[in-house]
């Protein structure tokens, strides 16, 4: 496969991915009792940890032949 369609399909699941990590951090959010701190928190966490599920599709993305 060419590295400019492993790029693109990549792109296109990241995008899809992120979509669905929002909604289920929106989604959790709401089982949580409302509070500033736990929304600093919450959002926090959640806010940064995306990166890591996405780290196997980036290394599948720049992969040689």
């Amino acid at each position: 496969m060419p590295a400019r369609l492993r790029r693109f399909i990549a792109a296109l699941g990241v995008l899809a991915f992120l979509a669905f990590w929002v909604w289920g951090l929106i989604a959790l959010r709401g089982l949580l009792p409302a509070s500033a701190w736990i929304d600093f928190l919450f959002f926090a966490i959640g806010g940064t940890a995306w990166g890591l599920p996405l780290i196997p599709l980036l290394k599948w993305a720049e992969r040689g032949r």
